[in-house]
């Protein structure tokens, strides 16, 4: 069996944690690197994303890089909702466009559950899509240091 690395801040959180792992959480997912996003997560982590159910890390990375394939130039916001010891809500938006250049907003929430090394054991997202202009764009990129929390409307 091989050794698990801890993945910081580890439960139980404080508010303080629980907002830092949700910022993590957003730096990693606007690498769009699944390989990246996939370590964060338990090698047996269970998903329901929309419709879609995963279980597994290879899994994880399959979907990702389809869905990173499909949605182009993705940037991404999240905010911490709610925490408890090992669980965090967070609220999300992400900005992306279609091959045929149609800009989308998609808006979500989602239940995170971690094992005792911070990493992610499920993972539970309900997502909308709505259609934007480029004009309505709100999400360019990933957030700079100096960007405050944006807002979610």
């Amino acid at each position: 069996m091989t050794a698990v690395s801890d993945r910081p801040p580890l439960p139980p959180f404080t508010a303080e944690t629980a907002a830092q792992k949700v910022q993590v959480a957003e730096d990693a997912w606007n690498s769009r690197d699944p390989q990246r996003v996939s370590l964060a997560y338990t090698e047996d982590s269970v998903w329901r994303n929309r419709d879609t159910f995963l279980t597994g890390r290879a899994e994880i990375v399959a979907f990702l890089t389809a869905k990173w394939e499909r949605e182009l130039d993705y940037a991404l916001r999240k905010t911490l909702w709610a925490s408890t010891d090992d669980r965090i809500a967070v609220r999300f938006q992400y900005e992306w466009h279609d091959a045929d250049g149609q800009w989308w907003r998609s808006y979500g929430n989602e239940n995170w559950e971690f094992d005792a090394h911070g990493l992610m054991r499920r993972r539970e997202a309900s997502i909308n899509d709505v259609p934007i202009t480029a004009a309505e764009r709100r999400i360019t990129g990933p957030r700079s240091d100096a960007e405050p929390e944006l807002p979610l409307r």
